[in-house]
């Protein structure tokens, strides 16, 4: 039986002006790749840092295999931290630091032991897996947006997570650039990685989720599975036009 791996269970978050998520449950099984989908501000970026332990829930408990994540110790967040990854939709980058400190952190946080001519080896593996090819000696302002993302999610892959949090990782990418990117989550997924991504891209959606939720005022008005949207037309176009709303 497959286990969760997150779980949300009553989860609300608000700010001092308001409720953003209301009273959500669900639980994300491991080794499978869910797809959060909706109109925009539903919520859907909200829920996705909810789940990576990004923001604290005002009401609920968020837990990563079994255990309350606002309770986890420095060394159980820290490797909470080693097994996953992030890329926002903004790329959030280090605006101070060039791109091979940006690469570098994860790797000089998480795995010490690795030697400067180690990092750099891994480094340069998975620029070349996203394509990308220029100088890393520049600061991400000197990049396009869709340059920016081919770092973030560069960065994301550098520590090999087994789970994956993705907020619109291909916007502003060309296609041949947004596809390399999709490949790549592709075989994380067959390699086993929990992955859980936002998009509004029913391609994408239909290309990887083996279950979608749609989030609307901030609960969950529909799940469903890839095949019982792949077997109904009019379950699809209902999500489509959802999407785009």
């Amino acid at each position: 039986m497959v286990e969760p791996i997150i779980e949300l269970q009553g989860v609300s978050f608000s700010t001092q002006h308001e409720e953003i998520i209301r009273d959500l449950s669900y639980q994300f099984l491991e080794g499978t790749t869910t797809a959060l989908a909706g109109p925009s501000g539903g919520g859907k970026s909200t829920v996705l840092k909810l789940a990576a332990g990004l923001l604290i829930p005002s009401a609920g408990t968020v837990r990563f295999r079994g255990q309350d994540m606002a309770a986890m110790n420095r060394g159980q967040t820290m490797e909470f931290r080693r097994q996953s990854a992030v890329v926002f939709q903004d790329s959030a980058l280090w605006a101070n630091q060039n791109l091979y400190q940006n690469l570098e952190l994860p790797l000089r946080l998480h795995f010490p032991q690795l030697s400067k001519g180690d990092r750099e080896k891994r480094m340069r593996q998975v620029l070349s897996e996203v394509g990308y090819t220029k100088d890393l000696l520049i600061r991400p302002a000197q990049l396009s947006m869709g340059e920016q993302k081919l770092i973030a999610f560069a960065r994301a892959m550098l520590c090999q997570p087994r789970v994956l949090f993705l907020d619109e990782w291909t916007e502003s990418l060309d296609g041949n650039a947004a596809q390399r990117l999709i490949d790549r989550v592709k075989r994380h997924k067959e390699q086993g990685t929990t992955v859980i991504f936002v998009s509004h891209d029913l391609r994408i959606i239909k290309t990887l989720a083996d279950a979608i939720i749609m989030i609307l005022g901030g609960r969950i008005s529909l799940t469903r599975t890839a095949a019982e949207i792949a077997a109904d037309e009019h379950l699809a176009q209902h999500i489509e036009k959802g999407i785009a709303s």
